[in-house]
């Protein structure tokens, strides 16, 4: 379909699937690219010659992140239930998934980049979950970033909402490789480390090394998200807080734990 969020084809003698996020300049993470996303990697999970996914953009921007609208409070628990799904989906992937990531990667951008690994950014890349600058909080990557790039970094990405560049996403931890292609970086590290294995036993060697880490996931991801959508949209800040991104003004804070009227 022309229409769709995403590309999708195969590469390296159909042992690479590329997935694309074709929306440029936003590339945001809604329902329908997060549903293509899905479709993809499903469709091509059983392929028994692939070894690899990359997983990059069109356009200046790997991705502004998820949509804003789909977390009012009438549609957040479906598209919670949507983005945390498919970064499950994502870390139990039979096969290695690299991101190439450049310009914003932002909220859900990032959280869909960390569940992927490597990260490759270009030197323009900045990094960052902003979603506490509207009252919110992001669910996937309050469990994905203390694994990655551990306790302190986590929290300051998290609490402040502050984005990092390249750079300094590499000396944390949470991007692998800064290169001024990094799509053709990630081909290139397929290329070195992937490509020439065994496909099925590679399958087994994904599994075995991140079974305890899913598992720390999957427990975490559920009691985030039902924090989120059962305790913190029950306050008034963050719907303060989304209305006023989407109004164009500076959100007025209840500072009020109680509850939403």
């Amino acid at each position: 379909m022309t229409d769709s969020p995403l590309k999708a084809w195969l590469d390296r003698d159909e042992q690479v699937l590329r997935l694309q996020l074709a929306r440029p300049k936003a590339n945001i993470i809604d329902a329908r690219m997060i549903d293509a996303l899905s479709a993809a990697l499903d469709a091509h999970a059983n392929d028994k010659r692939l070894l690899a996914v990359i997983l990059d953009a069109e356009g200046p921007h790997f991705s502004f992140g998820a949509s804003v609208e789909e977390h009012l409070p009438d549609q957040c628990a479906a598209m919670l239930r949507k983005i945390n799904s498919l970064v499950m989906q994502m870390l139990e992937y039979p096969v290695p998934i690299v991101a190439a990531v450049q310009g914003q990667c932002l909220g859900g951008g990032l959280e869909v980049a960390c569940a992927a690994s490597p990260i490759i950014a270009a030197p323009d890349a900045q990094l960052g979950q902003p979603e506490i600058s509207l009252a919110v909080i992001a669910p996937a990557a309050s469990c994905l970033l203390p694994e990655r790039v551990g306790q302190p970094h986590a929290e300051m990405l998290l609490f402040s909402g502050k984005s990092i560049d390249a750079q300094k996403a590499k000396t944390i931890g949470l991007v692998d490789q800064v290169s001024e292609s990094p799509s053709e970086a990630a081909l290139a590290w397929i290329d070195e480390n992937i490509i020439g294995k065994s496909a099925s036993s590679l399958r087994f060697a994904v599994t075995a090394a991140r079974q305890d880490y899913i598992e720390r996931i999957r427990v975490r991801l559920e009691i985030v998200e039902k924090t989120y959508v059962e305790e913190l949209m029950q306050t008034k800040d963050p719907i303060e807080g989304l209305n006023a991104f989407l109004e164009k003004r500076k959100p007025i804070w209840g500072n009020d734990p109680e509850g939403a009227d």
